[in-house]
């Protein structure tokens, strides 16, 4: 008897502490989030996006037998009430790539991916789905330049990645091989899966020989255009940093990466607007203070620019590496995710731009390999995790409040 009721107090513990529930009317099934002004919106109500980065999920997908650390992932993630993962739809050339050349692809490693989308499918989880790396980790647009000059193209920067036709068709390529690859475990085509929320042209774009932004701006209309051609269902966006153009230069950290993230915001078919936020890479030698003056005035700024722009702003990535902390150092992450998540929530709550935030990064037990220093394991009963799984229940509260709003106006309409 005392067993019985353990375990009834434990389950709804949990339920009420990690919002293991499914909510009236929150059917994430069978529809595409969508964009209505600068909010997200999935079945016709407001949609907040509180998730995380998992880059690595093909990666241990494509072997059979590690996939349970994806499955694993997933599970963890929704019993934090996350709902959103962002990871690569890109490895290309080196070890186990998923394309070993232009138009050459590893059978077992898109394989990989079909189970992570089904997977997602499973927990309730939506994608983001990044197509090309800015660095060379996984090969990215470096390997497109290599690629290319062994073709007889005369290339010298990688850069070059953004204006060179051939390479601009050997990534067009790879955008249709992705888009229209049929999911060997679901049966349906990726273009046609609404576990999809959105495609990302590439992880973090620059273009440092060009500030004045014109080739990036060029690269991301042809691109955006391309895509949409293929695919008018999911959202698109860019996959940039956050970083401004010269009109607003001073409100970057002391340089400059050939982006413009008003302008190129601005673009016909980018559907919402990217930030990172890494202030302890962005201001090496700064305070723990100086960071956080820095980290407060990025978020606003951002958020406010997105509403001037009327584009919805996912912060798609934020943390801080406990190498970089001086003191305490999950006490400073604390600090750091609470000034995201309170920035969002407010946003949010006034039907502002901010939509979500996905930290970086999560991790599956046994993935120690993977350490970078920024990694929460929300399978450890951390304080960070609390802070998740209640930034989870926050956002949760105002999509029902708004929802309801939503089916009163109906109601009001059919009557």
């Amino acid at each position: 008897m005392k067993l019985g009721f353990f375990l009834f107090s434990l389950i709804f513990y949990l339920i009420l502490e990690y919002g293991i529930f499914k909510v009236e009317g929150d059917d994430l099934g069978d529809e595409f989030v969508k964009v209505r002004g600068v909010q997200l919106v999935l079945n016709e109500r407001p949609y907040y996006a509180n998730g995380y980065n998992a880059y690595w999920l093909m990666y241990m997908a494509s072997d059979p037998s590690q996939r349970n650390k994806v499955t694993s992932a997933f599970q963890v993630a929704a019993n934090h009430g996350l709902s959103i993962a962002r990871t690569w739809a890109f490895s290309d050339g080196g070890d186990r790539p998923l394309q070993y050349s232009p138009g050459s692809y590893n059978e077992d490693m898109f394989l990989g991916l079909d189970f992570v989308i089904s997977e997602a499918r499973r927990y309730g989880t939506k994608l983001v789905l990044s197509l090309v790396n800015n660095y060379d980790n996984f090969g990215g647009k470096k390997q497109y330049v290599e690629w290319a000059k062994s073709e007889g193209q005369s290339l010298h920067s990688e850069d070059d990645f953004f204006t060179n036709p051939l390479v601009k068709g050997f990534y067009k390529n790879h955008v249709k091989s992705v888009l229209t690859r049929r999911n060997n475990f679901t049966g349906v085509v990726y273009k046609d899966d609404p576990t999809i929320m959105a495609w990302e042209l590439m992880n973090e774009v620059r273009c440092p020989s060009d500030h004045s932004g014109n080739t990036v701006q060029a690269w991301i209309t042809e691109m955006a255009s391309y895509l949409k051609s293929i695919d008018g269902n999911h959202l698109l966006e860019v996959g940039l940093e956050g970083f401004y153009g010269p009109s607003k230069k001073e409100s970057n950290p002391n340089f400059q990466v050939g982006t413009d993230f008003i302008a190129n915001n601005q673009i016909p078919g980018i559907d919402f607007a990217t930030v990172h936020s890494y202030p302890d890479q962005w201001l090496p030698g700064s305070s723990n203070e100086e960071q956080t003056l820095f980290l407060v005035s990025w978020l606003n700024d951002h958020i406010k620019d997105a509403q001037s722009i009327q584009k919805p702003v996912l912060f798609a990535e934020f943390g801080v590496a406990r190498k970089n902390m001086s003191s305490d150092s999950t006490a400073i992450r604390d600090q750091f995710y609470n000034l995201v998540y309170s920035a969002i929530y407010s946003s949010a709550s006034d039907g502002g731009a901010a939509t979500g935030g996905l930290f970086w990064h999560l991790l599956a037990e046994g993935m120690d390999a993977f350490n970078d220093g920024y990694e929460v394991p929300l399978d450890e009963n951390s304080s960070t995790a609390t802070l998740i799984a209640q930034e989870s229940q926050k956002l949760n509260r105002i999509r029902m409040k708004k929802s309801s709003r939503v089916k009163n106006k109906a109601r009001k309409v059919r009557n």
